[in-house]
């Protein structure tokens, strides 16, 4: 969609002689500007990104030319608090790293990412809702036999995950791809360890034939988000405090079904209310229970009875269903924008 700008062509004959930059790639058809006033500057600059190409991206730009001068004209934003808006971005940005996403978790605390996700990846109420992916999500995660350990972690509570994964029809999926991760026992994910030898509390399964798989982990226990940097320094002015609730993250693949992002939560954890990034779901709560609850799995899973048990089964929904939805949603957000939208693939177009 949005591609890098092609860039100018720059002459300089000498380190101290002036640059002549040669406009080729000016539009001939941009509409001139008018007298800018705070009462004209959107539709000028609606105008003036009317001739991008792309449709989709200049409805985006549009709508966010739209809502950002709105914000600002409401607010009486000033100069100090744009200043300090443009700041906390840009430490945002600096604070980024290859194992931490600062943006991802301000679009996290602010509600945007568990929006995105619905909005894109709606649910039918018989299957699993979806969550927020979070920061710590890596690639390349060890792929493990159903019944493995992922958890290495001595001091925590050991658990035995048992679940299913089925499609909209009730019928089990098989060699579904599943990806599993969690904190060790102190609240970290194995990235923010400078001095880490490799992955751990995470991995990549796949269900049987029967649509099953399980794993043996460690209870999730509550944590705070990374609050050390920009996001952090928000929710403290916010008067919000950082932590999220017991949890562990899923993320299912399988080709011809539409991808879900989601975590189970402990029912009963002090945050489970409060969560910093909203993601809790009450649909997504679940009960810990003991092994020696269900006698047979003791010996079935090769685990003492005083191990901690999580059963779930999972519902995936396929992507024709997800698209169905999606362009069923779309059609009214067009509806209440006005005319001389189109709708294609539940995107909003001119």
């Amino acid at each position: 969609m949005l591609e890098a700008l092609p860039h100018s062509k720059h002459i300089c004959n000498s380190p101290t002689a002036g640059v002549q930059v040669t406009m080729s790639h000016i539009h001939p058809d941009i509409p001139p500007l008018k007298d800018l006033t705070t009462e004209n500057i959107t539709e000028n600059v609606v105008a003036i990104n009317s001739t991008c190409k792309d449709p989709r991206t200049r409805f985006l730009f549009e709508r966010l030319a739209h809502h950002l001068h709105d914000f600002a004209r409401e607010t009486r934003l000033s100069t100090a608090e744009w200043e300090t808006a443009i700041q906390f971005l840009t430490s945002t940005g600096k604070i980024c790293s290859d194992t931490r996403q600062e943006f991802i978790l301000l679009s996290d605390v602010l509600g945007l990412s568990l929006l995105v996700d619905s909005i894109d990846h709606p649910k039918p109420p018989t299957s699993t809702e979806g969550t927020v992916l979070g920061p710590f999500h890596a690639h390349g995660a060890e792929n493990v036999a159903s019944g493995e350990t992922i958890s290495h972690d001595p001091e925590g509570d050991p658990l035995l995950v048992v679940c299913s994964v089925k499609d909209s029809q009730g019928n089990p999926l098989t060699d579904v791809e599943v990806d599993v991760w969690e904190t060790d026992s102190k609240g970290f994910y194995d990235v923010q360890y400078v001095d880490r030898e490799g992955f751990d509390n995470r991995a990549v399964l796949h269900s049987d034939p029967q649509g099953k798989f399980h794993f043996k982990a460690i209870v999730p226990v509550p944590y705070p988000i990374p609050d050390d940097g920009p996001v952090g320094q928000l929710l403290k002015v916010l008067g919000r405090h950082p932590y999220r609730p017991s949890h562990m993250h899923f993320k299912f693949k399988k080709a011809g079904y539409d991808p879900l992002i989601t975590a189970l939560y402990l029912r009963g954890d002090p945050y489970e209310t409060s969560d910093a990034v909203f993601g809790v779901k009450e649909s997504l709560v679940v009960d810990l229970t003991k092994v020696s609850d269900t006698p047979e799995f003791a010996e079935t899973y090769g685990v003492s009875g005083n191990t901690k048990l999580l059963q779930y089964d999972f519902v995936l929904v396929s992507e024709t269903e997800v698209a169905a939805l999606r362009h069923a949603e779309a059609l009214k957000s067009a509806g209440t924008l006005g005319t001389g939208l189109k709708v294609v693939d539940g995107k909003l177009f001119y």
